[in-house]
């Protein structure tokens, strides 16, 4: 048809333009990346550096406010646990959130956004009034501005894989997928090697002189850390360029609703009209329809909500089982000695973040980078249903034995488990949504997917005490098996992505229904 040829020479140039950026650099392996990746790669992973950062120094945190705000006594159980879970909170809402304005305003509108709320949210963080507030006061202000703080951190999730996915070439777009992913190890070794460095620097005045309220500085100055990396990107994150994948699919919205409309025309006439009886002037006679409706339109389609449903489910239920394990790590530093249950305060929180730092490096950091280095090959679904499979295994196996496990069997079983998670559904959730929907749609699928991850986190974060504490560590751990068994079986609701394009899927759908 005259109408399709038109629409078809409009976006040829910026075809054209991505067939060679695509077809460039392929004598390398995926994993070999170019300045400009690498560059790219720095804006995009401070978000998640910034995420596992986080999310791994509450706890260390919560100590350090329980020895300053309630000296002798304990914290109270429900506030401790809505502060852990606070950012978690947050998160859900920034992942609909920027999500969804990434689609419908364009990436380069929000993209930066979600990092000034981070840091307007640390800020205030760190700045609790302590002296002044009450001890339970103290804990409500710091857990409103951590949901504030969650809120950017959510936002980076749909932000950062959709601006990376725009522009990553299709052979190697897992790969860099992979390599942002890999960022939550770094943050999470490197938000315990602080906490050591900062305790170090105070034993003297804590632990020498005994002044445990000092302890107020130490998480102050650990919070306050994060501030570096998150500056640092801000500026590129606000002048990075709209991608040139994204222009071209808002372009084609406009070419096919012409196209649309011109067929509805011919139709009533039922005769073929010339190119000037059918021109529409693009952009202006034909509105351009709600970007609610179109997400509505789109994933009222069986084939395209099965997929979705497949991203959130998958997600939700890996999720459960990590964070119930990360969050509540008090079993694994007792099994290697690090549990802190004797000595002074310094000397408590000092062995609890060694622990930590050790817990991050077995098998946690290393299973990112095999990821990195075989998605391309192995591709998602293989490692996403391997790793679901293979979590399960040693769940089982700690499940089963838990009360019979040698410290040696039980380090072991605890570091494959964590390699798994990371070289496994740990990773290639993050990745999917990213790469198995079309551009126009993938901030909003991604910011769901990632929103219903959230929600299994905080599940997990907020039941797992009180449910060990009701039938016991072994059973928790069972739930735990079974989620990692219902996560391999949603895996099969997923196609395979690697080296697929979904804006070329789309396209061919959208001329079926012509």
């Amino acid at each position: 048809m005259s109408s399709q040829a038109s629409g078809s020479n409009d976006t040829r140039p910026e075809r054209a333009a991505l067939e060679e950026y695509e077809q460039s650099g392929e004598g390398r392996p995926p994993f070999i990346l170019t300045y400009a990746e690498v560059k790219l790669l720095g804006i995009a992973g401070v978000g998640f550096f910034l995420d596992a950062y986080d999310l791994f120094i509450i706890n260390p945190v919560s100590t350090m406010l329980q020895y300053r705000l309630y000296p002798g006594g304990n914290m109270p159980a429900n506030l401790q646990g809505l502060l852990k879970a606070s950012a978690n909170i947050g998160s859900v809402i920034g992942q609909f959130l920027f999500g969804y304005c990434a689609d419908a305003f364009g990436r380069k509108a929000i993209y930066g956004k979600e990092l000034m709320l981070i840091i307007i949210a640390t800020i205030l963080c760190i700045s609790t009034p302590t002296g002044s507030l009450s001890p339970n006061g103290c804990l409500i202000y710091l857990t409103i501005f951590r949901i504030l703080l969650g809120v950017g951190v959510g936002g980076d999730y749909p932000m950062s894989a959709s601006v990376t996915s725009d522009r990553a070439t299709i052979r190697k777009r897992g790969t860099m997928l992979a390599y942002i992913f890999a960022n939550q190890g770094w943050g999470s070794f490197v938000g315990s090697l602080v906490t050591i460095i900062v305790l170090a620097c105070y034993k003297h005045v804590m632990n020498d002189e005994n002044e445990t309220s000092k302890v107020d500085g130490v998480w102050r100055i650990v919070i306050g850390m994060s501030l570096i990396p998150a500056f640092g990107t801000l500026y590129q994150r606000l002048t990075l360029p709209e991608s040139t994948r994204y222009k071209k699919s808002q372009e084609a919205d406009v070419v096919e609703q012409d196209d649309l409309e011109k067929e509805k025309i011919e139709v009533k006439a039922d005769v073929h009209a010339t190119e000037s009886d059918l021109n529409v002037d693009r952009g202006a006679s034909v509105p351009k329809k709600s970007h609610v409706l179109e997400v509505i339109k789109y994933f009222s389609e069986w084939r395209h909500l099965k997929i979705l449903i497949g991203t959130c489910s998958c997600w939700f239920l890996l999720d459960v089982a990590f964070y119930g394990i990360n969050l509540n790590t008090n079993v694994v530093l007792s099994e290697i000695g690090y549990a802190g249950a004797t000595g002074t305060p310094w000397e408590k929180l000092f062995k609890v973040a060694t622990g930590n730092i050790i817990i991050t490096a077995l098998g946690f950091v290393p299973g990112y980078y095999v990821t990195v280095l075989t998605i391309e090959k192995l591709g998602r679904k293989t490692i996403q249903v391997m790793g679901f499979l293979m979590e399960a295994l040693f769940l089982g196996i700690l499940a089963g034995k838990f009360h019979s496990l040698s410290t040696a069997a039980f380090i072991i079983n605890f570091t494959l488990l964590q390699f798994f998670f990371n070289f496994g559904a740990n990773a290639t959730t993050y990745c999917y949504p990213a790469e198995v929907f079309p551009t126009r749609y993938r901030a909003f699928a991604h910011g769901m997917s990632a929103a219903c991850g959230k929600t299994g986190a905080i599940i997990s974060a907020l039941v797992f005490n009180s449910l060990t504490d009701k039938i016991g560590t072994p059973a928790v751990l069972w739930i735990f098996f079974g989620c990692s068994i219902l996560g391999a079986a949603c895996t099969f609701l997923l196609p395979e992505v690697a080296g697929r394009d979904p804006d070329a899927v789309l396209e061919e759908e959208l001329r079926e229904q012509l």
